[in-house]
């Protein structure tokens, strides 16, 4: 048995050496490296960057709630609303004036909490947060999706809306829940659902082969159920 097996092996090299030798070699294409999927992810990174630095800055800002606490805790939350932006140009709008977006988004950001630290002056900081929550839904809702799985993105902003109202709500909740929990704790746990849904949507999402937006998708799907209810009420009427 154990001759055969030193046969078996000595055959097997000795075929593996005639082939290198008969036949041509095999060099590494370089269109290996062309790959067709090319989008930048560096907005992907950016955001969960922002939200994995929340973590750290929000609970220093808890420990110690103060203006200059704050800043850390304001930081990283803005470097995710600035990514989410670029992100959105880039699937929605154009791939490379989306990845050129980046570093302006994230400066502009950056200047406005240091604007509202300098000068004491939320307005800047306000167009940050604020401009994302509009614009993004209504981008997700007009504009033609390169994913499937896009109403994720109207449950991450509905989320973030309501911890924003939760927020502004935080005494008179703590209040009606007879003190069981304020709405800035609230808040922290609708906000924490963003990245929850985001996340979902990225492992759950393929490449759209018809680019539709999801407005021109519900408004064909009402459009369908219209007409299989006059349908429907046809066939009722000739039956009788």
């Amino acid at each position: 048995m154990k001759k055969r097996t030193m046969s078996a092996w000595g055959s097997a090299i000795l075929i593996f050496i005639i082939l290198m030798i008969v036949t041509p070699t095999i060099p590494q294409s370089q269109a290996y490296h062309n790959f067709a999927d090319q989008r930048s992810f560096l907005g992907w990174t950016c955001f969960y960057i922002g939200v994995a630095a929340v973590a750290f800055g929000s609970s220093y800002y808890h420990l110690h709630p103060n203006d200059a606490t704050l800043l850390w805790d304001r930081l990283p939350m803005t470097i995710a609303f600035t990514s989410i932006m670029a992100i959105f140009v880039i699937e929605r709008i154009d791939e490379h004036k989306g990845t050129y977006s980046i570093a302006p988004l994230l400066l502009a950001g950056l200047v406005s909490i240091l604007y509202w630290r300098f000068f004491d002056d939320l307005r800047p900081y306000a167009l940050v947060q604020f401009v994302p929550c509009i614009v993004i839904p209504l981008m997700a809702i007009l504009l033609p999706p390169m994913y499937t799985h896009s109403t994720y993105w109207l449950w991450a902003a509905g989320f973030y809306l309501l911890a924003k109202v939760e927020e502004a709500a935080d005494k008179p909740i703590y209040s009606w829940t007879h003190h069981i929990i304020s709405g800035h704790s609230l808040k922290h746990l609708c906000a924490a659902m963003v990245p929850v849904f985001l996340t979902l949507m990225l492992a759950k999402r393929t490449v759209q082969t018809e680019r539709i937006s999801l407005y021109k998708t519900w408004k064909k799907g009402s459009e369908e159920e219209r007409f299989e209810h006059s349908y429907s009420n046809v066939a009722v009427e000739e039956t009788r």
